[in-house]
């Protein structure tokens, strides 16, 4: 009978265990809309959850649901937090719409403006009440939400430089606020706009781009949007209206989508405020007060001061997480007594520095590389300047290893920074330039040194304080930036496999005082 008893209770026990796994799993929403490439569609109002079970036996599995805006339309009774978990744990991957002020120029019968005065602080305010109805429903940050901006007038120069504005704003204050940007709109007018501010870094472009062309054609193609422009699973096509559908014995009046989703690549070095993007610091010269310049993916912030007064700071680098607390570190060595400091990062600003070495007066290209012994630790490089050998040393966390040596003869090089996996074998590499051809070459890691060189190309003596910053766009290739000798422009030189594209303007003339960029 004792045992009768055990074996029920464990029973019992073992199958409240079993629904308490299933309620916390459903109750723990996940990043919308997450992975998915496939069929989806749109309606007004969110269906019951006993519809979007029915409609599990439809060929879509991803839904948009208006969370939001001020010209939202249709009322919202079913869209909660158990909703969203509830559609998630079935197997749905949803798409937050909001449909907040739309163009002063809209051929919609909206009443909700932008005002063009304040387009800039309305985009801002839109994306901070976006991320609070996402926070609402469950939606965390990793998120994408859809801004709907309908049509409007194409022929309004005035008006669209107001929705750029607008948009860009939105984008760059989702950005801080750890969510993903998209934008929905027609080809004739919002994307259209999109498109030709594709390269311009006067603002963020959105992250990803949802077009409406009724075409009935279930794909993510258009010939009024370039190839290069949102590739990568970066696209939704709405590609037929409004009308009826019915599964299961449910009829739902939807818009058809086709939907080709992934998150971004998160950037494994360089976000110092761990917003998901690479940032950048810089010393002024003057001074020696050193800045971040928070990155948004397509330029940069406004400037923050994290440090005073380094004017003995002979060399300043960076690379990640060097001490383990998923922070980004800057190590520091000084000129007066060749000390090296490491300055652990806290997201905002520095902590208390931790020595790591002295009698660093001789080496030179002090240049943090990333895990080049493949053990799980950051490394630095460094150029004996007697000898010209360069060095590799060893990461310990809040030490150094014994170094090894990576060969002589770099006394003939400069400019070096870690560049990371520029060749796309998961290994950390180096760039570095000759200083007499002005030739730029990639020194690909090979977990326990450098393999052989790559030229990249000459015209490199143009440029100083070359840097690494990470996947800055988030297209899955590291960046670099660096500053023009004689101009004082700041460009990146976004990666792809093997090598950098072409030059992009940040920033005209006003970084001739600022130096080193790390």
């Amino acid at each position: 009978m004792r045992s009768l008893l055990r074996s029920a209770g464990l029973s019992l026990l073992l199958g409240w265990l079993l629904v308490a796994s299933l309620v916390v799993r459903a109750s723990a929403a996940e990043p919308a809309p997450g992975s998915f490439t496939g069929k989806g569609f749109d309606a007004c109002t969110a269906p019951t959850s006993a519809a979007m079970d029915a409609w599990l036996a439809s060929p879509y599995r991803a839904v948009g649901v208006y969370i939001g805006g001020n010209n939202r339309a249709c009322t919202q009774p079913q869209l909660t937090a158990s909703w969203v978990a509830h559609q998630q744990a079935t197997g749905w991957h949803l798409l937050p719409i909001y449909l907040g002020l739309q163009a002063p120029c809209t051929t919609s019968n909206k009443k909700h403006l932008i005002d063009p005065v304040q387009a800039a602080t309305q985009g801002r305010a839109e994306a901070d009440a976006a991320v609070v109805a996402a926070g609402a429903l469950g939606l965390p940050p990793g998120s994408i939400l859809i801004f709907d901006m309908e049509a409007y007038a194409a022929d309004n120069p005035p008006c669209t430089a107001t929705v750029l504005t607008f948009l860009g704003a939105w984008t760059a204050r989702l950005h801080d606020r750890g969510y993903f940007s998209a934008v929905y709109g027609s080809l004739a007018s919002t994307v259209r706009d999109l498109v030709e501010d594709y390269h311009s870094t006067r603002r963020p472009r959105p992250d990803y781009l949802y077009f409406a062309r009724y075409d009935g054609i279930a794909d993510t193609t258009n010939p009024a949007i370039p190839i290069s422009s949102w590739s990568g699973h970066r696209r939704i096509h709405q590609y037929r209206g409004g009308h009826n559908e019915t599964y299961a014995g449910v009829t739902i009046n939807i818009d058809n989508d086709y939907v080709d989703i992934r998150p971004l690549p998160r950037p494994s070095f360089n976000d110092f405020n761990g917003n998901g993007w690479t940032d950048l610091l810089a010393r002024e010269a003057g001074s020696g007060d050193v800045y971040l310049y928070p990155g948004n993916g397509t330029n940069l912030g406004g400037r923050s001061k994290i440090a005073g007064r380094w004017t003995d700071a002979f060399a300043i680098t960076r690379w990640g997480d060097f001490d383990g607390d998923r922070r980004d570190d800057l190590i520091v060595r000084t000129n007066t007594t060749g000390e090296l400091w490491l300055y652990p990062g806290t997201g905002a600003g520095l902590a208390t520095r931790v020595r790591l070495a002295t009698g660093w007066n001789s080496r030179w290209e002090t240049t943090a590389v990333g895990d080049l012994t493949a053990d799980g630790n950051p490394d630095l490089v460094a150029r004996d300047q007697a000898s010209g050998f360069l060095y590799l040393y060893p990461g310990r966390g809040r030490s150094l290893g014994t170094r090894v040596s990576l060969g002589p003869d770099w006394n003939t090089m400069s400019e070096l920074t870690g560049i990371g996996d520029l060749t796309g074998d998961r290994r950390p590499d180096l760039l570095a330039r000759h200083t007499g051809s002005g030739t730029l070459y990639l020194y690909p890691g090979n977990g326990s040194g450098l393999g052989p060189r790559i030229s990249l190309g000459g015209g490199w003596s143009n440029y100083r304080n070359l840097v690494g910053v990470g996947d800055f766009d988030r297209n899955g290739y590291p960046d670099l930036m660096a500053v023009g000798s004689s101009t004082g422009n700041l460009y990146l030189f976004a990666g792809r496999k093997d090598g950098l594209q072409s030059r992009i303007i940040l920033s005209h003339g006003t970084w001739g005082g600022r130096s080193p960029l790390f």
